[in-house]
């Protein structure tokens, strides 16, 4: 793995938590006063699947990557990055317990980003199989 490689990777994981962190904002700023928290949730995991696929097809190309365990990697490392940014952001900002940032991930609490997760671990391959990059 070059530097090239580490330093693009790096730059989808900055994309998606900054992209990510405003489509959490404008959920709870212009989704939840409309339909509930809970419809909210249920629709945000599809725009926020759509905004991974949107930034990994910008991205994703350009890291370099031409086999499947290459891109199911990229995917693990996505999903980990963001799931200690959302943990992060949900106790260093937001001043949350640990255990109450954990529910961010039980769907049994209505909380769908599980869910998005395993997404983000397949869309690396999804974009590279239509894309021709493997």
């Amino acid at each position: 793995m070059t530097m090239e490689t580490i330093l693009r990777t790096l730059a989808l994981c900055l994309a998606l938590a900054g992209a990510e962190t405003l489509h959490g904002i404008a959920r709870t700023v212009f989704l939840v006063p409309r339909v509930g928290k809970a419809r909210a949730l249920k629709l945000s995991i599809l725009s926020g699947t759509a905004i991974a696929f949107g930034l990994c097809w910008v991205f994703v190309p350009g890291i370099g990557l031409s086999t499947l365990s290459g891109h199911l990697a990229l995917g693990f490392v996505l999903a980990a990055f963001m799931a200690g940014f959302d943990l992060a952001l949900g106790m260093l900002l937001l001043k949350r317990p640990l255990r109450k940032a954990l529910e961010d991930f039980s769907p049994a609490t209505g909380n769908l980003l599980v869910f998005g997760l395993a997404a983000l671990i397949i869309i690396p391959v999804l974009v590279a199989h239509i894309r021709g990059l493997m």
